[in-house]
């Protein structure tokens, strides 16, 4: 098993706040992240294919067309914009890093299988730093 590794950066702004509850809680539990103003972070994605390279080419995945995925299906609907109004598949939904994860390996995992050399690659895992420190991983299991 060989795990291919792929690093993309986007910008973004977003807020933490959980609208059911009082300002007051919300500052309390999410601090500064609950800023009515925002705030933005220079976000670090990486994502992780897993599979056997493939005997014609060597490779388990096309790195070329899974830029071109990683781009076209996320980074250019979270650069530089405001996760809680302008990302729809962030709609109703706290832009927790842990959620975005989520969310990332929802629309991603799908679709590898389309671009891999190996019929049985899948994703394996999608790390998303959020700042230098503060990072999450998901790995596709509830």
């Amino acid at each position: 098993m060989v795990f291919v590794c792929r690093k993309e950066h986007f910008n973004a702004a977003h807020r933490l706040f959980n609208p059911s509850w009082s300002k007051e809680k919300n500052e309390e539990v999410f601090g500064i992240c609950a800023n009515e103003h925002y705030h933005g972070h220079n976000f670090e994605l990486i994502v992780i294919v897993k599979g056997t390279p493939d005997e014609d080419t060597g490779c388990v995945i096309d790195l070329k067309k899974l830029s071109k995925l990683i781009h076209s299906e996320v980074i250019e609907k979270l650069d530089h914009k405001n996760i809680n109004l302008e990302v729809d598949f962030m709609q109703g939904k706290i832009p927790s890093c842990e959620n975005l994860v989520v969310a990332i390996w929802e629309i991603l995992a799908p679709k590898i299988a389309d671009i891999a050399y190996d019929p049985h690659a899948r994703l394996h895992c999608i790390r998303l730093f959020e700042t230098q420190n503060n990072f999450v991983e998901y790995y596709g299991e509830w």
